[in-house]
């Protein structure tokens, strides 16, 4: 039996980190840490929660199931086809790698260009054929991820985030804000809530791929092994996942003193100007590239993966190639006009990878055959589409009838009728328990 080293193991917990943490992961926690204020350690206990627990029972979910498609399959043989095709379409070339780029480029290198060449749609060509060349050239060597990533891309990461939280220390920003809003009178919750809205979890479905080929690599095949490894490597991002949330968490509470900037990106530019004057821009702007490279590359390689293991008419490279080009495509379109077309579809998909990672952790109590997927994914489903419809085509017509439900002005309106809908599950799967016995005695009577 193959057992990874102790060294093996950090740099593939190192990987999955930076496949995770993008551009979105750097500018929720300064923004909650300002609103927050003294109460920013209840806030990002919240948030924690679900910005780090949520995606790292994803990849325990996929690890225990086996693989996305097997835990879709849980469902119905339809959905598992249909269902991750969208997650790795949608979290790939329709929203989150066309918006690294994108972030990427307005936090990277347009700062440093004069306003004409910034408002040319030429600039932005430019550099996101260079960024997209770099991502793809990563790309085609997958083997060479856990090396790149854990020996280069992420200790270069970290090492810039804590030098930023060292020099806070020795040049204080000011003194920590009062609290603002939702997060004076419910702090966790809403640093719980607004964990939810990384929507890494989606990420976790499709990285497990990528870090089940890696173990591979490394000679380990037995299904429990991989597992227990994969896990291994959840628990030891989510470690690093959660450093990186306190750090800017707490760097947000000290800038009171800066204003009330509109969102994340702002407030940390405001901080690393304060910090080291007119060169943290570029700090900053080398920070956002490297995270939106990692996340990128883990993306492309991740998608290429499933969809040459699922259409395998087209090779690996020809994958990579075709998902590069589309990201690039769309990164063009603006991040706007990405953000106004995906997010809302985003938002109905979201419920349903949250309700299949927690069935698959319950499954000692809920098996793989359980009627418990089939009436959760469904119910959960019908609810996003309806959600849906009412922000992108009734202008939040339905809010009155909606909002009757508990969380749903939070997001999260789904909860409640998922819960109703895993009894109605439970109670089919009594049902057909009961049909079963009394068949069982009917055919047996006969013979006495």
């Amino acid at each position: 039996m193959i057992t990874l080293s102790k060294k093996e193991m950090l740099l593939v917990s190192f990987m999955l980190f930076s496949m995770f943490f993008g551009a979105g992961n750097l500018i929720f926690p300064p923004y909650l840490g300002q609103e927050a204020g003294s109460l920013v350690w209840l806030s990002i206990a919240g948030f924690v929660l679900s910005a780090v627990g949520l995606p790292i029972l994803g990849v325990i979910a996929i690890a225990k199931a086996g693989s996305f498609y097997q835990l879709a399959s849980r469902v119905h043989p339809s959905f598992a086809l249909i269902f991750p095709i969208l997650i790795y379409v949608s979290i790939g070339p329709a929203l989150a790698i066309p918006r690294a780029g994108s972030l990427a480029y307005e936090m990277g290198i347009a700062p440093f260009l004069p306003a004409q060449a910034v408002n040319s749609p030429w600039s932005l060509f430019l550099y996101t054929l260079v960024f997209f060349g770099i991502v793809f050239w990563f790309s085609l060597t997958p083997s060479k991820l856990i090396d790149r990533f854990g020996k280069i891309l992420t200790p270069t990461l970290l090492t810039m985030i804590a030098l930023i939280y060292v020099k806070s220390l020795f040049t204080p920003l000011g003194p920590t804000g009062v609290p603002a809003g939702k997060y004076a009178t419910n702090p966790v919750v809403q640093g719980f809530l607004d964990g939810y809205l990384t929507m890494d979890a989606l990420a976790a479905l499709v990285f497990g791929i990528v870090i089940a080929n890696t173990l591979r690599s490394k000679g380990i095949e037995d299904k429990k092994q991989l597992s227990a490894n994969m896990i291994k490597a959840g628990l030891g991002a989510g470690m690093l996942l959660t450093f990186i949330y306190v750090i800017l968490g707490l760097l947000g509470s000290s800038g009171a003193s800066l204003g009330r900037p509109e969102n994340g990106g702002l407030l940390l530019t405001a901080i690393m100007r304060q910090l080291f004057g007119t060169s943290g821009t570029l700090i900053l702007g080398v920070i956002f590239t490297v995270a939106c490279l990692c996340v990128s590359i883990g993306l492309v390689t991740s998608c290429s993966q499933y969809f040459h293991g699922r259409f395998k008419g087209l090779s690996y490279k020809g994958w990579a190639i075709i998902l590069c080009v589309l990201s690039m495509g769309v990164a063009n379109l603006g991040l706007s006009e990405i953000l106004s077309v995906s997010v809302p579809i985003l938002g109905a998909i979201y419920p349903i990878a949250i309700v299949l990672i927690l069935l698959a952790l319950l499954e000692r109590w809920i098996p793989a055959h359980s009627s418990v997927y089939m009436t959760t994914v469904a119910v959960v489903t019908g609810f996003g589409v309806v959600d849906l419809m009412n922000l992108t085509f009734f202008n939040q017509g339905w809010n009155d009838i909606l909002g009757v439900l508990p969380f749903y002005k939070e997001g999260a309106g789904w909860i409640m009728p998922a819960i109703f809908a895993g009894f109605v599950g439970v109670l089919l799967d009594l049902r057909k328990r009961t049909n079963r016995t009394g068949t069982g005695t009917t055919t047996t009577s006969p013979s006495k």
